[in-house]
Parts: C-alpha cells; structure tokens; sequence
C-alpha cells in the first residue's frame, strides 16, 4: 500500500492505493492526456458516498472492464460496467 498527497480542487489530500492502481491511473490519465491529479479530481466529483480510494479502485475496474469486453466481445454492444 501506497500512501500520495494530491491536490483535488485546490486542497490536498492523501490517498493510500496499492502500487498496481497507481500504475494504471497514471496510464489512464497519459491516454487521457491529463494530469494524474485531474484524473483522481474527476472520480472524486463521480463518485457516491464510498471513500476516495475505493472510488479509485472501482474507476480502474469499471475501465479494466469495459476494455477488457471490447476485445472480446464482437458484436459491439456497449455494457454499462458502473
């Protein structure tokens, strides 16, 4: 388990996240072509009433997911993963 401090919205906080998840949330924000602390300031504003980490974790599931049933799934229908 990791612990960082980033900024959301101006204020700091400090998120622990196991290293893998950092690792893919800097890989998502790069494709995104954005900053990692806009990306974790995003999935706060998306998230309900679980913890940020935890909001975290299911970002990167819900993508891991949805990336995973675009290669194997042919036909091309979209599921709603979140």
């Amino acid at each position: 388990m990791k612990k960082r401090s980033i900024k959301i919205a101006g204020h700091s906080t400090s998120i622990s996240l196991e290293e893998p998840f950092w690792i893919v949330l800097k890989q998502l924000a790069d494709e995104q072509e954005t900053s990692l602390n806009a990306l974790v300031e995003q999935v706060d504003k998306e998230r309900d009433e679980i913890n940020l980490s935890s909001a975290l974790r299911l970002y990167v599931l819900s993508e891991l997911q949805r990336r995973l049933f675009e290669v194997t799934d042919p036909s091309g229908f979209e599921l709603d993963l979140q």
